[in-house]
């Protein structure tokens, strides 16, 4: 058993779960989305039923009932005398389609591969020779990968050399290495909110504290609220995405950087980059090039522009950071395989054509989204991001856990809005990924716009022409 959550704890994180009858049954869907989008993790052991039902005001028959239904279901098992313990939960087939080919998987915000990646492959494999005859694996990243890193970053007018970059196994894997760096119990991470959960996944990991800040759709960062969050909580570090931030889509300005990169000085507080959604824009070129401070950390990765299996990513930071992260980094891997290594020298020497490509796709994708989101339920907040990979929508009722799970039975996954949170909250909005093709976006919210006046209880409501429909541009 790896962790416990308390009574308190399971009933702030369960939010507005009284959304459907019976009552139980709404208690353990509540439950549920909170074991499949790991906010509770596996092995995490659950309240006693008599005190869950104090805490939450219920029976305890019903909160009895609600455990029987979560066991039936595979999501707990409990054991007279010790309880009862989270069940690690496997997904249903690989990618954005089952096995089967029976739903759609939007959970994964990552396009598809960019189809000339099999021939660069092709090309170094060809070339394995040189490869072979070498130990296949670097801790730093090969001269030639870290070389062309550092030269996107000074083209970009950031100037870089070889040593100020670390090649990872993805950007994931920069994220955890910098984190459980810079943290530990005691320190706090200022983060967005919402933002992307596996980066706040791999701060609590350190035993750190998380502190948020908002961002929205319409209005960005709230800087008045960020400059009272560095002065009170004197974070460690900030994590942030400047550009096409996930799930928002927005892109800070250069007051937006100014504002947090004097509020970090004043709090002494590193500043984290995550760029891995940076170069993805759809109706322009590139965005512009904000100054944080020498001083900045900066995460990178190929996921997003060439292909999530191809796992290369990247820390950009000072020479001592650095060499910090490599003499940490044994204990936890070997170092990245020099094949991929290998072939992604030659995309990023390809970027030029590579972008404009992931632009028309994404611009599909997302035209796609919005179009019949519009159409099928226009009560809808619907957004354009100008870029990024997903759309963050506000729905007319508290209700995403609600609809995730109904959509999940009929083959539809989806994360809900407090999947994203930091602090709790965002039942009222859903993240919806582009990033797959037109059409399966399009069966996607097909199946919403059937499911939501059931879960919402609300009529469906009557299009809209597409002139009336006033979106946030970001």
């Amino acid at each position: 058993m790896d962790s416990r959550i308390g009574a308190r704890g399971l009933a702030a994180a369960l939010g507005g779960w009284r959304t459907r009858t019976p009552t139980y049954e709404a208690l353990a869907d509540g439950i549920r989305l909170l074991c499949l989008d790991n906010r509770v993790a596996a092995h995490t052991a659950l309240p006693a039923e008599r005190e869950l039902a104090t805490t939450l005001g219920l029976s305890r028959a019903t909160v009895a009932a609600a455990y029987r239904s979560l066991r039936e279901s595979g999501h707990i098992e409990s054991t007279r005398g010790s309880g009862s313990i989270t069940l690690p939960q496997v997904r249903r087939g690989a990618g954005r389609v089952f096995d089967d080919g029976g739903g759609i998987d939007l959970q994964q915000a990552s396009p598809a591969a960019w189809p000339g990646l099999a021939g660069i492959m092709a090309e170094v494999g060809a070339d394995a020779a040189s490869l072979v005859g070498r130990p296949g694996y670097d801790i730093v990243g090969s001269s030639d990968l870290r070389a062309a890193i550092a030269d996107r970053y000074t083209s970009r007018g950031i100037p870089t050399t070889s040593d100020e970059i670390l090649v990872t196994n993805g950007g994931q894997h920069a994220i955890h290495l910098v984190t459980a760096a810079l943290l530990g119990p005691g320190t706090t991470a200022l983060m967005e909110t919402p933002t992307y959960p596996h980066a706040t996944e791999a701060i609590r990991a350190t035993g750190a504290r998380v502190t948020g800040t908002p961002v929205t759709v319409g209005d960005g960062w709230d800087l008045d609220r960020a400059i009272q969050t560095f002065r009170r909580a004197r974070p460690t570090l900030a994590y942030l995405m400047p550009w096409f931030q996930n799930p928002t889509g927005r892109s800070m300005t250069a007051v937006d950087a100014a504002t947090f990169r004097a509020a970090a000085d004043g709090a002494g507080a590193t500043l984290i980059l995550d760029e891995t959604t940076a170069e993805l824009s759809i109706d322009g070129g590139a965005p512009e090039n904000l100054d944080f401070g020498p001083q900045t950390v900066r995460i990178g990765s190929l996921g997003k522009t060439v292909w999530g299996g191809l796992r290369v990513g990247w820390v950009r930071a000072d020479r001592v950071l650095i060499r910090r992260l490599v003499a940490s980094r044994p204990r936890r891997d070997l170092g990245t395989a020099e094949f991929e290594q290998a072939v992604a020298v030659r995309l990023l020497r390809m970027m030029p054509d590579i972008l404009p490509q992931r632009a028309e796709l994404l611009g599909q994708g997302r035209d796609a989204a919005v179009a019949a989101l519009r159409e099928s339920l226009p009560a809808w907040t619907v957004p354009v991001p100008r870029g990024g990979v997903s759309l963050w929508v506000g729905l007319d009722a508290p209700l995403s856990g609600s609809l995730v799970l109904a959509a999940r039975r009929e083959g539809v996954l989806l994360s809900a809005g407090p999947r994203f949170s930091v602090d709790g909250g965002y039942d009222a909005h859903l993240r919806v990924p582009f990033t797959a093709p037109p059409e399966q976006i399009r069966d996607a919210v097909t199946v919403l716009s059937r499911l939501w006046p059931e879960v919402s209880g609300r009529p469906a409501a009557p299009a809209v022409d597409e002139s009336e429909a006033v979106a946030a541009i970001v």
